[in-house]
């Protein structure tokens, strides 16, 4: 492509050494920067592009998009407000805009949203359609497939509309479920996206070290319900405290759907929550060993569904799913039967051990762990103890860290502090963090032990058979990071050599 094509509907500021050059490709790392590229200089909190470009234009750059004059180079500079933002526009545009010929559903919301494009995969396929999936686990391009490896969990601009392209071009794929984080959306890599629907799971506390508001974190999600356009569909948890703000910022002429949970045949009441009945509910609601029954009702008309996933999250995960197929038009006994037959997904709620039952969850909110730990509760026998094993991570939201202490406490008869991803912090600091949210540090039930594998190895002498133990925070995660080095780890490996003899 040349360049003058590339920015064509680019707002830029001024152009520097211009020449009709050809483009090749889109980077914005100096050392993996090929020739032909044009470098994006981007700029974030801890490092500056714009002192990376003559190394990009050593392995070949042959243009710079920046915002402000690189010195010393006499290759067409393209000067912008914001790097961060056109990186966008020009990855949509090098790669012909690719989502405008996709389905492309986004799905947002502080948890569950791995699950959901996991369950909205599910119901494309029992519908006989095909649909590849962009997440936190990376990308894949069916059910079954594997995972192809992503950086975030909504990968930056260049890499996301490549794989658009590759996924309508090469894959033939017209269907798209994916994640998208409020980084992703407050930092623009969706840019360029056309979504034909969004869901959003819940809003509750994460992120605030970026964030620092809720009010900011709102506004981030919220983008994605402000972009649909007429005709497009927009599916709100009628139970989330935040449900009223998503609606009332949807544009006019999109479709509106809510989903929620009925108890004893009224809505639960949630502080803030949408006023009028949601159009998908679930009432009736059973959880067991074996996983969770209720009784779904949309239009009129009630259906019984048997889960092998256990926990109210996992009701409202399979709700929001459901809900999205509807807009889409997807008959329901297709869109029920698909989900029946789902076992869970990699790090969600995943029991690993049966003697003690040891659960294994990415829980590291504080709701998270609420919902996990109360999912937990349903199904400890009543002569057994919940044990709940977590950390917190470092360089994160510190003030999430005694709240996620005092949940524990609350719900858990026993709590094991531990590290999770402390990263450049001291992991004493971040358990001293936690421990500030108890209001009392029995030993009998609060065990503290900052390495993580060590804490895991404890659990063969805290629990007993008829225990049910929740390790939370890391789920699907095989690594821990370190102040100086990044190690493997698995809460699952580790659970299944604390208790070999009883692995599921």
């Amino acid at each position: 492509m040349k360049l003058d094509e590339l920015i064509e509907y680019l707002d830029y500021k001024d152009l520097i050494n211009f020449k009709n050059i050809d483009i090749t490709g889109i980077s914005y790392n100096s050392k993996t920067t090929k020739k032909g590229d044009i470098f994006v200089c981007l700029v974030g909190e801890h490092t500056d592009g714009h002192e990376f470009a003559q190394m990009a234009i050593e392995n070949g750059a042959n243009a710079l998009l920046v915002e402000r004059k690189v010195e010393g180079t006499k290759i067409p500079q393209v000067v912008v407000s914001s790097t961060r933002r056109k990186i966008a526009d020009i990855a949509d545009r090098f790669y012909s805009s690719p989502s405008k010929g996709i389905n492309l559903i986004g799905i947002t919301g502080t948890n569950g949203k791995t699950t959901v494009t996991h369950l909205i995969q599910k119901i494309f396929e029992e519908n006989e359609q095909k649909c590849a999936l962009i997440g936190t686990l990376g990308y894949k391009l069916s059910s079954n497939g594997e995972y192809r490896d992503a950086k975030h969990t909504t990968p930056q601009a260049p890499e996301l509309q490549a794989t658009l392209r590759m996924i309508k071009d090469v894959e033939k794929i017209d269907n798209v479920v994916m994640e998208v984080s409020s980084h992703a959306l407050d930092q623009n890599r969706v840019g360029g996206c056309r979504f034909n629907g969004a869901v959003l799971t819940n809003l509750t506390q994460d992120h605030l070290d970026y964030h620092i508001t809720m009010d900011n974190y709102f506004e981030a999600k919220a983008l994605l319900f402000k972009g649909l356009k007429e005709g497009d569909f927009a599916v709100i948890n009628a139970d989330d405290a935040y449900a009223e703000r998503f609606l009332s910022v949807v544009p006019e002429g999109v479709r509106k759907f809510t989903y929620g949970i009925l108890k004893n045949d009224t809505k639960t009441q949630v502080a803030g929550a949408a006023a009028t009945l949601p159009d998908v509910m679930a009432k009736d609601i059973n959880f067991s060993l074996n996983g969770a029954e209720f009784t779904l009702a949309e239009n009129g008309k009630e259906h019984k569904v048997n889960l092998h996933m256990n926990g109210m999250f996992s009701v409202y995960n399979v709700l929001g799913a459901v809900t999205a197929s509807l807009a889409m038009g997807i008959d329901i006994e297709v869109a029920l039967k698909a989900l029946q037959n789902v076992k869970g997904v990699a790090g969600r709620f995943e029991a690993v051990v049966k003697k003690p039952l040891v659960i294994v969850d990415y829980a590291h909110t504080p709701d998270g762990l609420e919902n996990v730990l109360k999912s937990a509760r349903e199904i400890t026998p009543t002569d057994g103890k919940l044990i709940c094993l977590f950390g917190c991570g470092g360089d994160r939201d510190a003030t999430k860290r005694p709240k996620m202490g005092a949940i524990a406490e609350k719900l858990a008869d026993k709590i094991v502090i531990t590290s999770d991803n402390p990263r450049s912090e001291d992991p004493q600091i971040i358990i001293t963090d936690i421990i500030a949210g108890l209001k009392s540090v029995n030993t009998e039930n609060v065990i503290v032990e900052p390495d993580r594998g060590t804490a895991i190895g404890l659990l063969k002498t805290i629990a007993n058979n008829n225990d049910v133990v929740v390790i939370a925070g890391k789920g699907h995660e095989d690594y821990q990071i370190l102040k100086d080095k990044t190690i493997h780890f698995d809460d699952r490996e580790e659970a299944r050599k604390v208790f070999e003899g009883s692995v599921i």
